[in-house]
């Protein structure tokens, strides 16, 4: 089975510009957290953006949609910031792609700060992303929700079901 890794940006690969004082994109880091993690699975890692999900689009999450539904792979993990994470769920979700496993995932500390919740969020998405039925969910601190009925809470930075 190979998983498709879409990366979209967010915290995952945020990194502090100590020149300015300011977080900023310069690479995914997620070759590095699958070598460290010891993954064995065949993943294909894909691109499609670097952006704050703060500072995402219509257009950047149709692309999102775009990008899962050409994807030859039926097991795909998006990494995504979190503040939108469940807004981008609800547009893949109502997309209706058929046939596909899509978890979305993040992190609410860099990965390169060193202790981030980014390793064990990737991991848990790629279990869940093997074992799920066909759907759209978000996964996050070992928990896993369906696209039409999460939020974030983001007094408490936790996940939780919507209604």
């Amino acid at each position: 089975m190979t998983i498709k890794l879409l990366i979209t940006g967010g915290t995952f690969d945020k990194e502090y510009d100590e020149l300015h004082g300011t977080l900023k994109f310069k690479d995914t880091h997620i070759h590095e957290m699958l070598r460290l993690g010891r993954s064995r699975l065949d993943v294909k890692v894909r691109t499609v953006m670097m952006v704050d999900s703060l500072e995402m689009t219509d257009e950047d999450r149709e692309l999102i949609v775009r990008n899962c539904r050409k994807s030859p792979e039926d097991r795909i993990v998006v990494t995504h910031g979190t503040d939108t994470m469940s807004e981008t769920a609800k547009a893949l979700g109502k997309a209706k792609i058929e046939g596909k496993t899509i978890v979305l995932t993040g992190a609410m500390i860099p990965y390169a700060f060193g202790s981030s919740d980014g390793l064990f969020n990737l991991g848990s998405a790629l279990s869940f992303v093997q074992t799920l039925p066909a759907g759209v969910y978000v996964a996050m601190h070992g928990m896993v929700f369906p696209w039409d009925n999460v939020r974030k809470i983001r007094q408490l930075g936790v996940f939780e079901n919507e209604r």
